[in-house]
């Protein structure tokens, strides 16, 4: 297959692009000279700004084009749109998302070379010219966009840095945390106290008890981050704090996020798009899952707690919990207690210590 111009198009949402980055790291190891776009949607085209392994970040404003059968002016848009795609003269295009809009998108390239899952929604793979199919079994996110790239040929990355944060980055956001208060090497917990789904949220009285227990067993701060929607309960989480924490909710751009989450030593959050770019930083995550699996969305790789309540209707993927108002509701969740959280946030942050202990000494002398 010619991947001399290869579009991934992987449009949202942000813990899904950043679970297909592993596509475009073994992509570039493979095909190093290849040039490499990647289709996405407006709201997330911040995360992958500047990546070093893209030549090129193509937006796709969904809300805009969603209006074009009834704004001719938004329908012409849309057209140079399609007819640009098409002038790029794309050799292969690798459609992560599976909907008829992306599939739609994948056609409109004209590229010879058309991948996407068998298993694809609203009719996408009639779309393709070869299809992958990812099996019936639970399967990580991870692990089902790899499979693509098994069915085109280029097995599985190497190099573990899906997500590079420059030095940089890393250096203006400690400089932006000093001054908040943060000590210039100071080690803190990144908090995602927010979820899009309410049946994803656990408390945030839990979280306030849970950062107030690992800042008296360790001294560490607290970081809170998340977008404007993430608002109400970054406000009820610092009410409920002895000590207020560090809040630079809707405060960040995607980029930042990435690079506070890079500085972290742990990050305790909701299954959240955020958990997944901790994940692909090298960050290790303790993460609450109530209503969706981990084996499916949990954070990728070795050295994270996931940890989720006993009930017998979970996982549901609602929004929604069915039994909402009962004393069954929100089990999934409720039944994670903040003792157990603190148990799991303290072996977490001790284990990321980067100090070595005297025994460590010892066994490298």
């Amino acid at each position: 297959m010619n991947f001399a111009r290869t579009l991934i198009i992987k449009p949202s949402s942000m813990g899904d692009v950043v679970q297909a980055l592993p596509v475009l790291t073994v992509l570039k190891e493979r095909h190093p000279s290849a040039r490499v776009s990647w289709l996405v949607g407006k709201a997330f085209a911040g995360i992958l700004e500047g990546h070093p392994r893209l030549d090129e970040v193509i937006v796709f404003d969904r809300q805009r084009f969603g209006r074009f059968t009834v704004s001719l002016k938004v329908a012409s848009e849309f057209a140079a749109f399609l007819a640009d795609l098409r002038r790029r003269r794309f050799t292969t295009v690798i459609d992560l998302q599976g909907l008829l809009r992306s599939g739609v998108l994948a056609l409109a390239t004209g590229a010879p070379n058309r991948v996407g899952f068998r298993q694809a929604r609203e009719m996408a793979p009639l779309f393709y010219t070869a299809e992958v199919s990812a099996g019936r079994q639970e399967v990580h996110a991870v692990d089902r966009y790899l499979a693509v790239a098994r069915r085109l040929g280029l097995g599985r990355p190497t190099a573990r840095d899906h997500l590079p944060v420059s030095a940089e980055s890393r250096r203006a956001i400690r400089r932006r945390l000093t001054k908040v208060g943060l000590g210039p090497e100071e080690p803190f917990v990144a908090v995602g106290a927010h979820a899009r789904w309410p049946t994803k949220q656990w408390p945030p009285e839990r979280f306030a008890v849970v950062l107030d227990a690992l800042r008296e067993a360790t001294g560490a701060r607290a970081v809170l981050l998340g977008s404007a929607a993430a608002a109400p309960n970054a406000l009820a989480i610092r009410e409920a704090m002895r000590e207020p924490p560090i809040d630079l909710t809707n405060q960040t751009t995607l980029k930042e996020v990435a690079a506070v989450l890079a500085e972290a030593r742990v990050m305790l959050t909701n299954d959240s798009g955020p958990m997944h770019v901790a994940a692909a930083v090298g960050t290790p995550v303790v993460a609450l899952f109530g209503p969706t699996s981990p084996a499916r969305t949990g954070p990728y790789g070795p050295g994270h707690h996931v940890l989720g309540g006993r009930a017998a209707c979970s996982p549901c993927y609602r929004r929604r919990c069915r039994y909402d108002r009962t004393n069954a509701a929100m089990l999934c969740l409720t039944n994670i207690t903040p003792d157990t959280v603190v148990d799991h946030l303290l072996e977490a942050w001790r284990d990321a210590d980067p100090t070595p202990r005297p025994t460590d000494r010892r066994r490298r002398g």
